[in-house]
């Protein structure tokens, strides 16, 4: 594959801040990239540099002649006056004006039959056909649809429409660009877990080359096969996946670390010699020492000393006093908002010590649930209660409980006036607030520091049942690890509300699916709960398909039911892929029992002979149910 973008030796600096040097790499045809690192380390102005918005100081950028990059900004006020249907549609205006043409043509072929228009007409067809133009509405259309925006959204004015409809309109206009190089800054913000499945799938055939920027774990690992990390002031190039990324940079520092260790313990061994040398001080003793001074020069010049870790978040949830079994009922719940039901018969019992999570769409009601559980709002029917003993600790996404006029220390410190200033100083110091950074005022911190304030109060609460809603938001990779790490120990309950599919994944031992109508309990992480959905696809694709027949459009019907079957289509390949894996497997593991029988050891004991040959009787069976499964799956 050809290189269409090369960085050598690019060096960038904000007046006595350098944010990187020496930063190297080439960006390939099909590359799917992954750009990771701490707030701060410079990766969006990395992306402003290579698509000239932003100067580098020195080093070179080269790229292919005629690329064509489109970038989406983390943070943009992206509008206009177009519905976002429209607004979509500009980036197909060469097949639009033709449409207008073909249209104009057509009308004066209702009253003209000449020659040159019939070839016009022709010509027109062709290239419009050609170049896409019999899809690319439809394309537009499931675009928005799969970024998780209604038909009703769809056709409404873009000033209508919320900062994170219009980011995500924003982000289908990138989508729908054909750029050969689309470099995304944060693209999962704000989309919902199904949202986010479908930008995987999209970006997964993309036929372009990718460069992302994002805190998720799970989307990198679906979409990534290169992962660039800017750490230390530099790029470190990995070829794999965030899973790939981690375990090749904790396989290098051991090494690294050992190589170093045993280094310094061959000079010290040397130094010792040199020592002893001294001592006997004749003058064949300073000819060795000057022989061995020389050797340890070599060992030095050589010797790298591992990096320190950059600075990260390290502290514990402890649970103050223990809760009865039941720790929070659920009974026949029920909400709407302006006559729009929200959802209805939530029923549910959280248990002492489980980690639960709760799931669904966005819009469906998962914080609004939150708060009635709370007692923020009252639900239209049913009722909830805490059980015995239950202290509550809430982390409300929106981190709206600080108080702008204060400072970091105060707001820590009014919050829990009995602790004194070295112990409020010591529990801010475990989430990086150190020296004068206590002092900062909570209205100019940043979203990531506003959240480790609250994250801070919340470890000194004590509470025995967590309550969290998006925790993970406003966190850097490193920070999201140091929270699991915690939650993973904490000995209370734990409710959470998280679009962050590997946070999920780490933490929960249930699932609570939240729809307009009740909620689903899965035992098990994410992975057990995709696994579930699987299971129950095929019946509920056909109970949904009558639903959406009288509810939505046409176009929308079509949608869905084109989802349903890539999805079976999917989970069909993906099962036929498990199917031969194991065929494979086992007929490895019958070749290699078979061999045994020539082993005159093996041959000459009965009882292992009739242990082998019961062996192979199970694998061939297997097989054979595996061949008849195969052969049906493929008709």
């Amino acid at each position: 594959m050809g290189t269409i973008l090369q960085a050598d030796g690019l060096v960038k600096t904000f007046s006595t801040r350098t944010l990187f040097h020496d930063v190297s790499f080439k960006v390939n045809e099909g590359d799917r990239i992954g750009i990771i690192g701490v707030n701060g380390a410079g990766k969006t102005t990395l992306f402003r540099m290579l698509t000239g918005k932003e100067e580098y100081d020195s080093g070179y950028l080269t790229k292919e002649k005629g690329l064509t990059i489109a970038y989406m900004e983390q943070y943009s006020e992206f509008t206009s006056g177009q519905t976002a249907y429209e607004e979509v549609l500009t980036q197909f205006a060469p097949l639009l004006e033709k449409e207008a043409e073909l249209e104009q043509v057509n009308a004066l072929l209702e009253t003209s039959q000449e020659e040159s228009l019939i070839r016009r007409q022709h010509a027109l067809l062709e290239s419009f056909e050609r170049e896409g133009g019999l899809t690319f509405r439809g394309r537009v259309r499931s675009t928005l649809l799969g970024l998780g925006l209604t038909e009703t959204e769809i056709s409404l004015p873009m000033m209508s429409l919320s900062g994170g409809q219009r980011t995500r309109v924003l982000l289908a206009k990138i989508l729908m660009s054909g750029a050969k190089l689309l470099l995304l800054d944060e693209p999962t913000n704000h989309l919902d877990i199904p949202s986010i499945a479908w930008l995987e799938d999209f970006l997964s055939e993309y036929r372009g080359s990718v460069i992302v920027v994002s805190h998720d774990r799970f989307f990198l690992d679906r979409v990534t096969n290169r992962t660039f990390e800017l750490e230390h002031e530099r790029v470190t190039v990995y070829d794999g996946n965030y899973s790939y990324y981690k375990e090749k940079k904790a396989f290098d520092r051991v090494t690294l670390e050992r190589e170093y260790e045993k280094k310094q313990k061959e000079i010290a061994r040397i130094e010792g010699i040199i020592a002893q040398q001294k001592h006997f001080g004749q003058e064949r003793n300073y000819v060795t020492i000057r022989s061995k001074q020389k050797q340890i020069d070599r060992i030095a010049a050589d010797l790298v000393k591992p990096e320190d870790d950059p600075e990260s978040i390290g502290f514990s949830f402890k649970a103050e006093g223990g809760t009865g079994n039941e720790v929070l009922k659920m009974e026949d719940l029920a909400m709407s908002f302006e006559d729009k039901p929200l959802f209805r018969n939530v029923t549910q019992t959280l248990y002492r010590e489980q980690h639960a999570f709760l799931v669904g769409p966005n819009g469906c009601g998962k914080t609004t649930l939150l708060k009635i559980v709370l007692g923020q709002l009252s639900p239209d029917g049913g009722h909830s209660e805490f059980g015995a003993r239950v202290k509550v600790g809430y982390y409300d996404q929106t981190i709206g409980d600080l108080h702008d006029e204060k400072t970091v220390f105060e707001e820590v410190s009014d919050a829990y006036p009995k602790l004194g200033n070295t112990a409020v100083r010591t529990a801010l110091g475990a989430f990086l607030f150190r020296g004068d950074d206590v002092f900062k005022q909570i209205s100019v911190l940043s979203g990531g520091e506003r959240a480790r304030v609250a994250l801070t109060k919340l470890m000194l609460s004590g509470a025995n049942l967590l309550i969290l809603d998006e925790p993970t938001n406003h966190l850097d990779i490193p920070s999201k690890e140091a929270l699991e790490d915690a939650l993973l120990s904490y000995d209370g309950t734990l409710l959470a509300v998280s679009h962050d599919r590997y946070f999920i994944n780490r933490l929960a031992d249930r699932i609570f699916e939240l729809t307009h109508e009740g909620m689903t309990s899965v035992t098990g992480n994410y992975d057990d709960y995709l696994a579930f959905c699987a299971r129950r696809a095929p019946r509920e694709t056909v109970a949904e398909a009558r639903v959406e027949t009288s509810a939505v459009s046409g176009r929308e019907n079509e949608y869905v039911k084109k989802k349903a079957e890539q999805a079976a289509a999917r989970k069909k390949q993906a099962r036929l892929s498990r199917i031969e894996s194991e065929i494979a497997s086992n007929e490895e593991k019958m070749e290699s029992l078979s061999a045994l029988f020539s082993d005159p050891s093996v041959a000459s004991d009965y009882a292992r002979v009739a242990e082998i040959t019961a062996e192979l009787d199970k694998l061939r069976e297997a097989t054979e149910a595996l061949y008849s499964e195969w052969d049906a799956l493929s008709e």
